[in-house]
């Protein structure tokens, strides 16, 4: 049995039943293979819901890439570039994506759900990729006591904006579209160089003038 088939028979069970098939069994035998075909790609159900998050995550940043201008493209420009073909992948998906997140979520309100773990992971290291590449244009302020921790930060706006998309009832997900940028727009208006930036380096000059 081939592994995509898998997935796509779980996939089709969520989408016309609202939920997870019952049992590994119950799945498997309307496919006519057997429970130990499955656990030969997949531990359990969510394992699969793991990995079709991952994809979403590694088609965005694939496709987002695929823009001419990206290479011109500063860290700000990159993140919603993402987010806005993530959006894009979502709708397209938007039957599993809204099952999927609603079903998560409310599970574990603030907190990351397994079902995004690999998703999660993808998606910090993109962030700390582009905010690496926005500190040596300046663009991303350098504070090496807390930059490390970005990335963390930067899932967290993440899973807002996927609570967001999952309760927007705006056509076309408009709304969706509002709060990622004004998101986006805030978390560089706060690791960008601020006003805080420049009082350290004042007191910094004040303290090496004397």
């Amino acid at each position: 049995m081939e592994k995509e088939a898998i997935k796509l028979a779980y996939l089709d069970y969520v989408l016309r039943k609202g939920q997870p098939p019952v049992s590994v069994y119950k799945l498997m035998h309307k496919l006519g293979a057997t429970e130990a075909e499955f656990y030969q790609h997949y531990a359990t159900f969510a394992a699969i819901d793991r990995e079709i998050w991952a994809d979403f995550g590694r088609q965005a940043r694939a496709r987002a890439a695929e823009e001419p201008v990206w290479e011109q493209y500063g860290a700000r420009e990159k993140l919603l570039g993402f987010y806005y073909t993530l959006l894009e992948i979502l709708k397209q998906n938007r039957s599993y994506a809204l099952w999927s997140l609603r079903y998560s979520l409310t599970k574990m309100p603030g907190m990351t759900p397994r079902i995004l773990d690999d998703f999660r992971q993808g998606f910090e290291q993109f962030v700390a990729d582009i905010l690496r590449d926005g500190r040596r244009t300046e663009e991303v302020a350098s504070r090496p006591m807390i930059q490390e921790k970005y990335p963390r930060a930067f899932w967290q706006q993440m899973l807002f904006v996927l609570g967001f998309f999952a309760k927007d009832d705006s056509l076309g997900f408009e709304r969706t579209d509002a709060a990622i940028e004004k998101a986006v727009t805030l978390s560089f208006d706060l690791v960008g160089r601020n006003t805080l930036d420049s009082a350290v380096d004042f007191v910094r000059f004040l303290v090496q003038s004397r």
